[in-house]
Order: structure tokens, then C-alpha cells, then sequence
């Protein structure tokens, strides 16, 4: 699907816009509907260099007030393209960095784009930065109204604390 043919590319930048679906990309939950990505290259004599940007649309359940909501997920990357006739297995496992022959016709990104998607997906999922989140007694979400349950339950080896806190305030 991302494919882009470098064989006969002058020295210069070129950019590249692609769209479809993230499904064509293997690229499944919480993900939906399309992806946009920008590629931009810089081609050497002996090497290329890429850099990509893509924007996915995902469906997440936020992890303080548990409603779903949508974000447009972003994930980039760069790759440096040496070409090379041969070199080491050592050299090969460096952190992006692609040894591609001399006479290699185009470079496939589906495989990066979506790892990189995958790899962009937050740890921690809030619908926004002030999610107020569930009340931990009733259950109500706090975004939508208050509660009325008593928070004055405090625990007696905590009264000392709250003492102090509220002869500062």
C-alpha cells in the first residue's frame, strides 16, 4: 500500500501523501476508519533518508470516567537508507538504519507504519486532561454532575494529616 519507487530518483527531497484505510495496513482495534501519512525523502548518492508522519483515527475507552471517545493518534519515524552491495550482520542491527542494494527498485513502509501506530497508542487513556473520573463510592461519573455521597469518612490514623492541612489552609 505505502510503496515508493526510489530506483532512477535524482539527488533531492521529494514528498509523498498517502491515505486509506488502516484496515489495508493491518491495522485493527481500537483503530478505525482511515490513515493519513506524509513521507518526506532526502536522497543522496549513497543513501536516502525518510522521514514519516501518520495520523490515525482511534476509539478508546478513557481510563478515569470509563466513556469511549475518539483521538487522532500520531506516530513518526525516521529511516536512514544506506545502499550497500554487502555488509555485516552487525552492521544490520542498528536502530534505523535499512542497508538496501544499490539497484533496489521502491521502499514498502507498511510494515513500519504500522509499528510504529501500534507503538503510538498512550499508556494512559483520558478523554481529556481534566477528566474528573467515576466517583470510587457510588460510581457516578464526576464530569456530568456531582455526587452526593459524604466524603468525610476518613480514616482515624489519617486525622493527623488532615488536621495539618486544614491549619495551613
Amino acid at each position: 500500500m505505502i510503496k515508493i519507487k526510489v530506483s532512477n530518483l535524482s539527488n533531492g527531497r521529494y514528498d509523498y501523501d498517502f491515505e486509506g484505510k488502516a484496515s489495508d495496513l493491518e491495522i485493527f482495534e481500537p483503530y478505525i476508519g482511515n490513515f493519513k501519512t506524509n513521507v518526506v525523502i532526502s536522497k543522496f548518492d549513497n543513501q536516502i533518508i525518510l522521514d514519516s508522519e501518520t495520523g490515525i483515527t482511534a476509539n478508546l475507552i478513557c481510563d478515569r470516567c470509563a466513556n469511549e471517545f475518539h483521538s487522532e493518534i500520531k506516530s513518526n519515524f525516521r529511516t536512514v537508507y544506506l545502499f550497500r552491495m554487502n555488509y555485516d550482520e552487525d552492521e544490520s542491527e542498528k536502530e534505523d538504519v535499512v542497508f538496501i542494494h544499490p539497484d533496489a527498485d521502491k521502499i514498502d513502509l507498511d510494515e513500519d507504519v504500522r509499528d510504529y501506530a501500534v507503538l503510538a497508542l498512550p499508556m494512559k487513556n483520558l478523554c481529556s486532561e481534566d477528566c474528573k473520573g467515576l466517583c470510587p463510592k457510588c460510581g457516578k461519573n464526576l464530569n456530568e454532575s456531582s455526587c452526593n455521597c459524604n466524603e468525610e469518612n476518613i480514616d482515624p490514623r489519617w486525622e493527623p494529616i488532615q488536621k495539618l492541612k486544614t491549619k495551613n489552609n
